[in-house]
């Protein structure tokens, strides 16, 4: 018959589904009462927060530029193909 009762250990559940497994689940051990040690843990994240967010308006720059790189070209083929003979144009092999 299956315990219905609730866990004592909130996480029992998670290392249940990961013990199979054998990988640790990080965070997932007694979270810390001292707030020194939280405090570093919030900046730490932070760090992190901070370094993803560089990256993400690095990223997004970059993609810009390229849809600006492709719009210029997509421009000067028009232009190209505008001020081509008339008879260039109807020799398409």
């Amino acid at each position: 018959m299956a315990d219905n009762s609730p866990p004592q250990d909130p996480f029992e559940m998670f290392r249940r589904l990961w013990g199979p497994l054998g990988v640790p689940v990080p965070g997932m051990t007694m979270p810390t009462l001292d707030p020194k040690e939280i405090e570093k843990r919030i900046q730490e994240l932070k760090s992190v927060e901070a370094w993803l967010a560089l990256n993400l308006n690095m990223l997004r720059t970059a993609i810009q530029g390229l849809e600006m790189q492709k719009t210029g070209l997509s421009a000067m083929q028009q232009a190209m193909a505008a001020m081509a003979p008339p008879e260039a144009k109807d020799r398409k092999p």
